[in-house]
């Protein structure tokens, strides 16, 4: 592992931040939930310079940071300790932290310093890496729908959109859609996320107000490194969740948190650009549409059914799904149509990309872009076409469509374990671990008595 070519890194950040006393170590399971440890600020040299010991377990964890035995990452192998070193440039100083505290990502090795294949940051690292040699470059950029919801429960024991944190205003039955003096109620939180994400070198640009009552929109800017943007919008959302935190409100990243309103997607815009920095999007010589782009809708029309496990990874991922919710239903697309589940945005020729609308807000990031960017390359390969365009909403058109997607969660998990694409997308260490935590969660899911079933049952059989 050659992370100890970054000890200035943090040599520089320690000298330019002598008030900074801790550090959040942080790894992103199969989940995307961020786990690790708080160090002193003394170890963070000999971390640069002989990484940090976790247990293989970490990897093998599920929504609840229970063991999964199934992923042979527990105790099949003695739940030895593997090394994780620092991510370089991912040093970053915390925002509003008191006292002053800094925030490092970490991937994860074997003992002997060879890349762990179970840990999604690799995994896309080294697909990256792949589409290097073929000289291939990616501009990505993902957006990031959430709510602000209060900490207090309604009196049906539900979420509730938060006051505005000026005036304490109220939105519970007001999309407030795109109004900006409801952000300005919003104004004290939002300027310390833009703070935060300077200190991070996150560029965060537009927030709007979104389709639901205290739901939002981040848009970040696109970046020339895929694993950046992949990081950001992990970094962002941590950002987000403790500056809610400090004005006493609640950061919701659930798919569905609120019943009969929109969910909340994570929106992933790629495109993919040669050696010469040409789009290879970008259509030429009069054509409609570049035959590229068209293979890369086919790809990704084709795998999205066996990959929506990856979109919608969660129980509640499935209850975002919704007929005329901007949430797509149909593995179909359409030139700057937001009904579709591929969207070709307007805009220049040269800046032509795929806006991906499939992902709830609650998938992991790393693995949304790996099986994206892995789905486009075998349909420009393979020479797969798509559907015909969408036009109109396409929640009125038939469902006559070649491609089909799972209408639930368990058959999405069922689907996913059998495909062969997703397998070698993920490669098998990864596949295995990925299928087996999310066979442990529905299992708890399906075995839990709700509220609901006592509702409807226990009067009325």
């Amino acid at each position: 592992m050659k992370t100890k070519n970054y000890l200035s890194e943090a040599q520089n950040f320690l000298k330019r931040n002598t008030q900074v006393k801790s550090f959040d170590i942080v790894i992103h399971d199969c989940n995307g939930v961020g786990r690790g440890k708080i160090i002193r600020r003394n170890e963070l040299l000999n971390l640069y310079k002989s990484g940090r010991q976790f247990p293989l377990s970490l990897l093998g964890m599920d929504i609840t940071g229970e063991d999964t035995p199934e992923t042979g990452l527990i105790l099949e192998q003695g739940d030895g300790d593997i090394k994780a070193w620092p991510v370089p440039s991912s040093l970053k100083l915390l925002h509003n932290s008191k006292p002053p505290r800094g925030e490092l990502f970490m991937n994860m090795y074997d003992i002997d310093g060879k890349k762990l294949l179970t840990d999604p940051r690799n995994v896309l690292e080294n697909k990256i890496q792949d589409f290097k040699k073929k000289g291939i470059n990616f501009y990505a950029a993902f957006e990031l729908e959430f709510f602000l919801v209060s900490n207090e429960l309604d009196e049906y024991g539900k979420l509730k959109p938060a006051k505005s944190i000026i005036g304490k205003r109220a939105s519970i039955k007001r999309t407030d859609v795109y109004s900006v003096d409801h952000l300005h109620g919003m104004l004290p939180l939002i300027d310390d996320i833009y703070e935060a994400t300077k200190l991070a070198k996150i560029d965060a640009e537009t927030i709007i107000s979104e389709y639901a009552p205290g739901q939002y929109e981040l848009t970040l800017k696109h970046q020339k490194s895929l694993l950046k943007a992949a990081d950001d919008i992990l970094r962002l959302k941590r950002i987000i969740r403790a500056q809610a935190r400090k004005h006493g409100v609640t950061a919701c990243f659930m798919a569905k948190p609120m019943e009969n309103i929109s969910g909340s997607g994570m929106h992933f815009h790629i495109s993919l650009y040669d050696q010469k920095e040409k789009n290879i999007f970008a259509e030429r010589n009069n054509e409609k549409i570049n035959k590229n782009l068209n293979y890369a809708l086919g790809g990704l029309s084709k795998t999205m059914g066996e990959s929506m496990l990856i979109f919608a990874p969660n129980a509640n991922s499935w209850r975002r799904f919704v007929s005329g919710s901007y949430a797509p239903t149909k593995p179909n697309w359409g030139i700057d149509n937001r009904s579709v589940a591929f969207r070709i945005p307007s805009s220049n020729k040269n800046n032509r990309r795929i806006e991906h609308r499939v992902s709830g807000v609650d998938a992991n990031p790393y693995l949304v872009a790996l099986t994206i960017i892995s789905a486009i390359e075998l349909g420009i390969q393979n020479k797969i076409s798509p559907d015909k365009q969408t036009t109109g909403n396409a929640y009125l058109k038939k469902n006559n469509q070649k491609y089909k997607i799972p209408s639930d969660w368990n058959s999405s998990i069922m689907l996913s374990k059998k495909s062969s694409f997703l397998k070698q997308t993920l490669g098998p260490e990864l596949h295995k671990a990925f299928i087996a935590i999310k066979e442990m969660e529905y299992l708890k899911f399906a075995s839990t008595i709700s509220e609901l079933d006592i509702d409807l049952y226990l009067d009325a059989i």
